[in-house]
């Protein structure tokens, strides 16, 4: 039986392939003071390791595995990719040293970059437009469900058997995940030549008309990286809260983890079927859509950074924190891949992490860190809220971004998909 006429049976293995993901890439996360203290690295260096050590390699494979799988199988360049994430993660459980595991991280960075540009192309393959949102809505609960776990194991098994050890049983676990999706066929080079994507240099140049010739596209991608600045905030948010709001490790780790869990997943699902719901309704479509969700979580986000903890405020806007980034994520990639050719549509999707990973996450986490340092050194009381405070703003004003995207509209017209198409 053809594993394609099993729409959700794909999108759920997806799902659970993309949750794998992000419970390696978040482990540091929810190990950083434990890793910190044992690697005995600066705040520059966690950032470093959580931002540019990542997009060195995930950023540029990103375009290039996109590229490459507008044109060969989707299914075993994913499989590849699960295979050097998984080997690596295993690796990090070996670092001695901050060169250890900025190696180690690359090489991880490189694996993931496989995943989602190959898997977004094959569900706008599997589902209509009008359901696609609601698909890339379910398929990104990978990312609070992976966070929320990541947490979770690191306050719970990761307490009693130590960091090294989880990286190790992870490792292990995807590269048997790794052998199972390599034996499903995506036979691309069956389809015909103006079916497929062209070589990369191609490729880059149609997505290119694209961005000039609809500066909708362009303010959408501009938004969702601004939007992800939410993220750098997260890297440090731990730390903010042992350090500067008085609660303790192992606590702060599974609280983080179960509401992540909870409102990040709701966030994910909820904002995909809203998108699908509202886009059709509303002037602007997506766009408008996600300007409404930041207007309304943006004022309990930014009071829970002065709320007492434990307080209903602070649960509050800590809930949004999480449920916001993720509720925007259907509704975007949903627009972004629906303004381009079929045959392009991972290799925008390459772009778009690109952008995401250089400049939300790379610089936004290092730029951090090193605020923290420098406010540190200088003397500033509660530097790491000043700094996770700097990261929310910045990041609820792609506000306005979204709102000029939707005065552009949310779809070009039918004429430019078949120009790109003839230029393609």
């Amino acid at each position: 039986m053809n594993w394609k006429n099993q729409p959700a049976g794909v999108l759920g293995s997806l799902l659970l392939i993309h949750l794998l993901a992000h419970v390696d890439r978040n482990m540091l996360l929810g190990f950083s003071p434990q890793i910190v203290a044992d690697l005995q690295i600066s705040h520059t260096q966690y950032g470093f390791l959580v931002g540019a050590a990542w997009v060195l390699s995930f950023g540029v494979m990103a375009v290039v595995l996109g590229s490459l799988a507008d044109r060969y199988s989707r299914t075993r360049i994913m499989a590849a990719g699960v295979f050097v994430w998984s080997l690596c993660t295993w690796a990090s459980g070996h670092a001695r040293s901050f060169e250890d595991m900025a190696l180690a991280r690359f090489f991880v960075a490189s694996g993931e970059a496989a995943l989602v540009p190959a898997a977004m192309s094959l569900l706008a393959e599997l589902f209509s437009r009008q359901r696609l949102g609601s698909a890339l809505g379910v398929f990104f609960m990978g990312i609070p469900l992976g966070v929320g776990c990541s947490f979770l194991l690191a306050g719970t098994l990761g307490a009693s058997q130590g960091w090294r050890w989880t990286f190790y049983a992870l490792g292990i676990a995807g590269m048997a995940v790794a052998a199972l999706l390599a034996s499903l066929p995506d036979r691309r080079s069956d389809l015909a030549p103006q079916d497929r994507g062209a070589p990369p240099g191609q490729q880059w140049r149609t997505v290119r008309d694209a961005l000039r010739s609809q500066p909708a596209l362009g303010l959408l991608i501009t938004g969702f990286v601004l939007l992800n600045l939410l993220f750098a905030g997260l890297s440090f948010t731990q730390l903010w809260l042992v350090r500067e709001r008085g609660m303790e490790a192992a606590t702060v780790a599974t609280r983080i983890g179960a509401l992540q869990l909870v409102f990040g997943t709701l966030g994910s699902l909820a904002g995909g079927l809203l998108g699908d719901r509202l886009a059709h309704r509303l002037p602007g479509g997506h766009a408008s859509v996600i300007a409404l969700l930041i207007a309304v979580c943006a004022a309990p986000m930014v009071a829970y950074r002065f709320a007492p903890p434990g307080s209903a405020l602070f649960y509050l806007g800590m809930c949004a924190g999480f449920f916001l980034p993720l509720a925007t994520y259907g509704s975007a990639n949903a627009a972004i891949i629906g303004m381009v050719p079929p045959q392009t549509r991972s290799t925008v999707s390459g772009l778009s992490m690109l952008c995401i990973n250089l400049f939300a996450i790379a610089i936004g986490n290092l730029a951090a860190g090193k605020a923290v340092d420098l406010l540190t050194a200088r003397g500033v009381t509660q530097p790491l809220t000043w700094v996770v405070l700097s990261t929310d703003l910045l990041a609820l004003s792609a506000i306005v971004l979204f709102a000029l995207a939707a005065r552009l509209g949310r779809a070009q017209p039918p004429a430019l998909h078949q120009t790109l198409r003839q230029a393609h």
